[in-house]
């Protein structure tokens, strides 16, 4: 008996699969979704370390040292310059040199203290200005090393105003001029006064510029006298401490001295040019 022979046909038909579609909104539903969560946790992030960040931000302070200025951050030492933002704002605000004012009550001298090379030595004498610190040998190139004999002992400039603690100090330095390099002189000047500003800030600081000369010599002119007066004037706008004109006070209409205010027999200021410094303190002073 012959067998059957079974015979399988294949369809040329393609088995039928499941197409894929290309969907554009399902695209975008996925980036607005991923785009809100990573903002949540941006946000989340942002609110838990925000007061790290102000923190860190309130460090930023200005340090001047040796006349320059750079950004630092961290606590100073006793022999850092340092004005934090605040104090650059106020220093935005003083007029140099301080205007004329009403005039102060000689009370005013009770809450100041002066220290002075030998310009100014005999204030407290001729003047109601009685607290007054310094010597003959005090000048500005060594204001930084000098000592002064005071209650306090012998000890330097900074850590006398560090222990007395006035609430307005001036100081008259520059009886070394002509003697010493003014380079030397502004360098020594600027350390003491922006360390004082450092450690005490709430402590007003007046720079008192040189008064003239009666006469030029070979070693000490007007010229150089103003010379001098101008950097000590662009010290303290640096470092934010007010600065007074204490030498137009003095200053007659030739530029020099005036004689009222020089005694020959003393070699110093007359009583008259004690009291004409006196007036002007009193006459410039900022609230």
């Amino acid at each position: 008996m012959e067998k059957k022979r079974t015979v399988q046909r294949i369809s040329n038909k393609k088995r039928g699969r499941p197409k894929v579609r290309f969907n554009f909104m399902v695209i975008v539903i996925i980036a607005a979704l991923t785009f809100t969560a990573c903002f949540i946790l941006y946000m989340v992030r942002a609110n838990i370390s925000g007061n790290a960040l102000d923190d860190n931000d309130s460090k930023t302070t200005v340090v001047v040292q040796n006349n320059t200025i750079s950004s630092a951050s961290g606590e100073a030492g006793a022999g850092e310059q340092v004005r934090d933002k605040e104090s650059t704002t106020a220093a935005d605000q003083i007029s140099y040199p301080v205007p004329q004012s009403a005039a102060e009550d000689k009370t005013y001298f009770d809450i100041c203290c002066l220290i002075s090379d030998s310009t100014l030595l005999d204030m407290g004498k001729n003047t109601k200005f009685t607290d007054v610190l310094g010597n003959a040998q005090l000048g500005a190139a060594n204001c930084g090393d000098t000592k002064l004999s005071s209650s306090y002992g012998d000890i330097d400039v900074y850590q006398t105003i560090k222990l007395k603690k006035p609430k307005i100090l001036y100081i008259m330095l520059g009886s070394d001029i002509g003697v010493s390099k003014i380079e030397d002189m502004v360098s020594s000047y600027t350390s003491l006064v922006s360390n004082l500003h450092n450690i005490m800030p709430e402590m007003k600081i007046y720079v008192m510029q040189l008064p003239p000369v009666a006469a030029d010599t070979d070693t000490v002119t007007n010229a150089l006298i103003n010379d001098y007066n101008s950097r000590i004037m662009d010290m303290a706008k640096n470092l934010g401490v007010y600065c007074i004109d204490t030498n137009t006070a003095l200053k007659s209409a030739d530029g020099t001295l005036d004689k009222d205010y020089w005694s020959e027999s003393s070699g110093t200021l007359s009583k008259k040019g004690y009291s004409s410094v006196s007036d002007y303190i009193l006459t410039h002073t900022v609230k």
